[in-house]
């Protein structure tokens, strides 16, 4: 992408004023995003994006800076720029690079960019006609399809220099049902690091038909009553609450500044002993998987929580300076327009024991979450609020009529605490995650677990 003696220059003139590491990012990314509405595609944008990104280190002072220009005199004025913001006279030479090459965690047999759109509608259409004629009641269906190519280089001034290549697959159904005045929305938005191989493999009745049936099935919903109840949360998608109110609490971006709930507390009891907590992105071809990070480390499974102890962090290089501690892997950025920091790959509570008929059959009353939606946190406190698309009643231990409008108000730490049954059915859901760099693919994942107690919102009847 970039010859070597090229980024040795860009490196040396990043420190020349006196910084103590330098790193260079190189991308070049392909994309296609297509979208299905009403049997017809309404859009079909391809593009690639090419980059460079520059950072310089000077103790606890980190600046960066991007250029889309790729000719050496343009990479040079923009790691001459970074380095004015530097003030040393330590010199600091680059080490020769010690080539290497990246794990292949996640085999790609398809790749997107040589497949026709012709083969990439078809996909879109079939999905769009199982939704639609899952139910009379099915008044609209969006498909949305996704896939990208994103080449990377990383080099720095400790010598590594490492090359990967990223291929990320997503489709996205989004399903209307309509009955009278009343309307309601379901969503399933499968995605993996594969290839179009994803694609074909995907089965499509499935994800189409939980879209569909999603939406039919919230017509009938009660209003959800307000009040305290133990509350079940399935699994997939379901481990959403705890990435945002738990998981940003451990990533180094937080933890190093004092500004999270678990800074300090490596080897305290944060969770009761049925809960272990893990960030892993050696999954092979899983949404959040990666087989390098940002900043050229191997990606690693990294235990958080282990049987209610706090383990560990999520790391990133500078921040692992601020805490004295080694990278685990996770720094992460959208693009080469963002400097990495550390971020989740595919974070999960581990399998527990209990099976979910066991789960369900030991709740006496509460409401049971089957797909959780949107929802916000505040990552130095924990506290959250979260919809649910998807939810239940439960009364004697059996499941009772769905229920509309519920959300869930609490606090990540407390909520932690107040896991009492660990399901057996691991399962992962593919999201986005946005934090100070960037968006990023990500999973979420969970067994079914049950929270003793959680704060519902309801909403009023009609």
């Amino acid at each position: 992408m970039l010859s070597k003696s090229v980024i040795e220059d860009v490196l040396t003139a990043a420190l020349s004023t006196g910084g103590d590491f330098a790193e260079i990012f190189v991308e070049d990314r392909f994309t296609n995003n297509l979208t299905l509405q009403s049997g017809r595609i309404e859009t079909a944008l391809s593009g690639r994006d090419f980059g460079v990104g520059i950072r310089v280190f000077k103790g606890f002072q980190s600046v960066y800076a991007y250029t889309t220009d790729f000719e050496k005199e343009g990479l040079l004025k923009a790691a001459t720029r970074a380095a004015q913001a530097i003030k040393g006279k330590t010199e600091t030479r680059v080490a020769p690079f010690i080539e290497r090459s990246a794990r292949i965690l996640n085999p790609i047999e398809i790749l997107p960019q040589d497949v026709e759109k012709a083969r990439k509608a078809a996909i879109m259409n079939k999905t769009y006609e199982i939704a639609k004629n899952y139910h009379s009641s099915i008044s609209q269906v969006t498909v949305r399809y996704m896939d990208e190519e994103q080449n990377v280089l990383i080099a720095n001034s400790e010598g590594t220099f490492i090359e990967d290549k990223r291929v990320r697959s997503r489709l996205a159904i989004q399903a209307v049902a309509v009955r009278g005045n009343r309307m309601e929305t379901g969503f399933y938005g499968p995605g993996a690091h594969q290839g179009f191989e994803f694609f074909e493999n995907l089965n499509l009745e499935h994800y189409a038909n939980e879209a569909a049936r999603i939406a039919v099935t919230m017509l009938d919903a009660a209003p959800c009553p307000s009040g305290k109840f133990p509350v079940i949360i399935d699994n997939e998608f379901g481990g959403v609450i705890f990435h945002e109110a738990c998981g940003h609490g451990l990533e180094a971006t937080a933890v190093a500044r004092d500004s999270s709930v678990f800074a300090n507390r490596i080897g305290e009891r944060v969770a009761p002993e049925i809960v272990s907590y893990i960030d892993d992105g050696t999954l092979p071809n899983e949404w959040g998987s990666i087989n390098i990070d940002d900043e050229g480390e191997n990606a690693r499974k990294n235990i958080l929580i282990e049987n209610g102890i706090l383990k560990g962090y999520l790391i990133d290089k500078f921040n692992g300076r601020r805490m004295g501690m080694e990278s685990t892997g996770s720094g992460r950025r959208e693009s080469f327009r963002f400097a990495p920091t550390s971020r989740m790959t595919n974070t999960y509570i581990a399998r527990g024991t209990s099976t979910p008929e066991e789960i369900i059959s030991n709740t006496e009353h509460g409401i049971y979450a089957k797909y959780m939606g949107g929802g916000q946190v505040n990552p130095a406190t924990g506290d959250y609020n979260f919809a649910v698309m998807e939810a239940y009643e439960v009364n004697n231990g059996k499941l009772g009529r769905p229920l509309k409008g519920a959300t869930l108000i609490g606090n990540g730490p407390k909520t932690l605490q107040q896991v009492d049954m660990v399901g057996n059915n691991l399962g992962h859901g593919a999201g986005m995650c946005g934090s100070q760099s960037g968006s990023i693919p990500v999973n979420v994942g969970q067994p079914m677990i049950r929270v003793s107690e959680i704060t519902v919102g309801g909403t009023k009847g009609e």
